[in-house]
């Protein structure tokens, strides 16, 4: 469905300084994109360099709008500064289907396509495309995503999904600290739960973001097919996991659900929802177990070799996961092969 990258701002006791790092962009570090320095490693005269210079492009970007233009809440994912928005305001499906973004710093442009904001590092290329593995590439495929929501996704309580109605309950209690805030849902597929996310209004934006044209194909008929929800705050957002379109530290919740296991590279992954989150935010996910603690010893194999295809974990591999890339207070509940964790950034 999808598919991550640097190092998120950190808490300060200056509650000023504080508010200026959620809500400005921060560039990546010279460092690897893949790697993670902890909290604890940020000198403090970095960090207010980093902010110094945020403050300084913020001013900046700000100073040379013009009519119509203003910073908006994604950010570039080549270089990740903030875009400058031109169209119509409010954030729904249908301004920001109208609108124009640019980035800033490097030029480049994005606009919106069938309804959905692409916001790939290859948006608006003609001569080049990605070869994706074949798991990624499945759900882009007309067929998947028509039947994702029409019989697929429903027969995953075989393995022990509660199902949609009580996975969003009890998603909805471990995002109780990021009421009123951003929440991304990322791998959304056709966006159920991102639907669901958005009619709570329990949140001030919801981005319903995917790899798969399709899925946001299907989950925009979906949207109007409802009617309820097409003004409300949601945006449909074509992005890589591995390069989310979003500030450091300005998003207050991630969720991905069933989304884990399809991820090419998910330590990656975790790693760029750990940047994107603010201190204080919450990443939730599903997904399938490859064995658990009841599973016979003589049947771990055959399922690890059955279920080769995806990266299927177990408990302790996605706790370590979550702890590697930065994430803290990890809990999770199991039920057969299904889990449901979360994780939240410092």
């Amino acid at each position: 469905m999808a598919m991550a990258a640097v190092v998120a701002p950190s808490s300060s006791s200056s509650s000023s300084s504080s508010h200026l790092r959620q809500a400005l962009p921060l560039k990546s570090p010279p460092l690897s994109r893949n790697f993670h320095l902890p909290q604890s490693f940020r000198p403090r005269r970095l960090l207010a360099s980093t902010t110094i210079r945020a403050v300084a492009v913020e001013q900046e970007s700000r100073a040379q709008l013009g009519p119509n233009e203003y910073v908006d809440v994604f950010a570039c994912p080549v270089c990740y500064e903030p875009l400058i928005r031109k169209g119509p305001s409010g954030f729904n499906l249908a301004a920001i289907y109208r609108s124009g973004f640019k980035c800033a710093n490097c030029n480049k442009t994005y606009s919106s396509k069938d309804n959905y904001l692409d916001l790939t590092v290859t948006a608006g290329m003609k001569s080049y495309t990605e070869a994706m593995p074949m798991g990624t590439e499945l759900f882009r495929s007309p067929l998947v995503s028509f039947l994702y929501e029409r019989g697929w996704r429903q027969s995953f309580d075989r393995s022990g999904f509660p199902g949609p109605d009580e996975e969003f309950k009890m998603a909805q209690e471990y995002f109780k600290p990021a009421e009123g805030g951003l929440l991304v849902d990322v791998s959304c597929g056709s966006g159920l739960f991102s639907r669901k996310f958005a009619k709570s209004g329990t949140y001030s934006k919801v981005v319903a973001l995917d790899f798969s044209e399709n899925m946001l194909r299907q989950s925009y008929d979906f949207i109007k097919a409802e009617g309820t929800i097409s003004d409300a705050n949601l945006a449909l957002v074509r992005a890589d996991v591995s390069r989310l379109p979003f500030a450091s530290g300005s998003v207050d919740a991630v969720h991905a659900g069933a989304a884990l296991h399809c991820w090419p590279a998910p330590s990656n992954a975790i790693s760029e929802i750990c940047r994107v989150l603010r201190s204080g935010g919450i990443f939730v996910g599903t997904t399938f177990l490859r064995y658990t603690s009841s599973t016979p010893v003589i049947a771990r194999p055959l399922r690890q070799q059955f279920l080769a295809r995806y990266n299927y974990f177990i408990e302790e591999e996605i706790e370590d996961l979550c702890k590697s890339c930065g994430l803290t207070n990890y809990t999770m509940k199991v039920q057969r092969s299904f889990i449901m964790f979360s994780a939240q950034k410092p």
